[in-house]
């Protein structure tokens, strides 16, 4: 394995390693990308992206979270990537495809139709997504949507004081989740959705996109904002707009970081 380019960008500090591996192949484990990850002796990322050819969309968008492990979708790096290419464009992701337009600070990107059906987010057995009757310590009855990988949204009076490391790291991998979970908590202040996320597979971090969106709608279904949404998270702030029956549409700011070159097999 060569050395290779790679661009580092972030969204709200959600931050990314992108590869573009479109005209040259590179095959990475997820030992690997978690060595590229690790903030200590690697470059450093909150997930690792990786752009493939696509026979059904202008590029394929493989996604590694920190842990190494792949996951199907992310909103904040679905905008550093349709930033990155400078044009409107189609992703395909294990989540769907979602469609992106460059703007001035950053992109939109329209990141396709939530669901809500328990056996789309996935859960373990039948219930009520929109408040769900399980709770864990003083969190409870959280709102379920899937917008191309899982997420949970407890709605509190204050999401600064919610334990989420501690709790966050519980829920993630309660065996109502299948295949684990996003955990946001959130509160309502001036009709704006003041959210905090605990990434599976990454842990918390400064934003989340797809978590935005899940918040977004679940506060639109449960009646307590109308689209569009400002979604406050510790890096900043994303508008969300959704109407039931429609398309998710995102946007908000990027940040092009710098560029590097790296020997891929010197990781892992």
């Amino acid at each position: 394995m060569t050395t290779g380019r790679f661009h580092k960008m972030h969204g709200l500090g959600n931050d990314f390693v992108i590869i573009d591996a479109r005209h040259k192949e590179i095959d990475l484990s997820a030992a690997q990308a978690a060595a590229i990850a690790d903030r200590h002796s690697g470059i450093g990322c909150d997930q690792l992206i990786i752009l493939r050819p696509s026979g059904q969309a202008d590029v394929r968008m493989q996604i590694f979270n920190a842990d190494g492990g792949e996951v199907e979708a992310c909103g904040n790096a679905a905008r550093c990537v349709t930033k990155l290419l400078g044009e409107e464009s189609r992703i395909e992701t294990a989540g769907g495809i979602i469609v992106g337009s460059a703007t001035a600070d950053g992109a939109i990107v329209d990141m396709g139709q939530p669901r809500f059906e328990w056996q789309s987010i996935p859960l373990a057995y039948a219930m009520d997504t929109l408040r769900m009757p399980v709770g864990w310590e003083d969190l409870e009855n959280p709102a379920a949507v899937n917008v191309g990988n899982p997420h949970v949204i407890f709605f509190v009076d204050d999401s600064n004081v919610v334990e989420l490391e501690r709790l966050g790291a519980m829920i993630e991998v309660d065996p109502l989740f299948p295949d684990k979970v996003n955990v946001n908590v959130a509160h309502l202040a001036d009709g704006i959705v003041h959210l905090r996320v605990w990434e599976r597979g990454v842990g918390l971090t400064r934003a989340c996109g797809t978590g935005a969106c899940a918040a977004a709608v679940a506060a639109i279904k449960r009646g307590l904002v109308t689209s569009p949404v400002q979604v406050d998270l510790p890096g900043g702030s994303l508008t969300i707009s959704w109407k039931d029956g429609e398309t998710i549409q995102m946007q908000g700011p990027t940040t092009y970081v710098f560029a590097g070159e790296a020997d891929w097999a010197q990781f892992g």
